[in-house]
């Protein structure tokens, strides 16, 4: 019994490494599909905010969900980014979190 235990607790623990995201791999998502309009260090350029109403990423929190909600469905005057999907989605969102000082 005890030895069912431990696999299951290893098993979990693995599988929550597989799963966690990559900020390191975000960064490379958003210099491609995000830095252009919310600016190369999540401060936005002036006529962005402007424009479109973007937020900064270094002042204001955003939980994952809703990094990838705005990603994938669009927000306010911007649309999906339907490039960005999957574990690409998770890392872009672990990114844009560790923006915020």
């Amino acid at each position: 019994m005890r030895t069912i235990l431990m696999t299951a607790a290893l098993a979990a623990l693995c599988s929550t490494a597989v799963l966690a995201a990559d900020a390191a791999a975000g960064k490379a998502v958003y210099d491609k599909s995000c830095k252009t309009c919310h600016g190369p260090d999540g401060t936005p350029p002036a006529g962005m905010v402007k424009a479109m109403g973007v937020k900064d990423f270094k002042t204001t929190d955003f939980s994952a969900a809703a990094i990838k909600s705005a990603v994938t469905d669009g927000k306010g005057k911007m649309k999906p980014v339907s490039s960005v999907t999957g574990a690409s989605l998770d890392n872009v969102a672990a990114y844009v979190q560790s923006l915020k000082k």
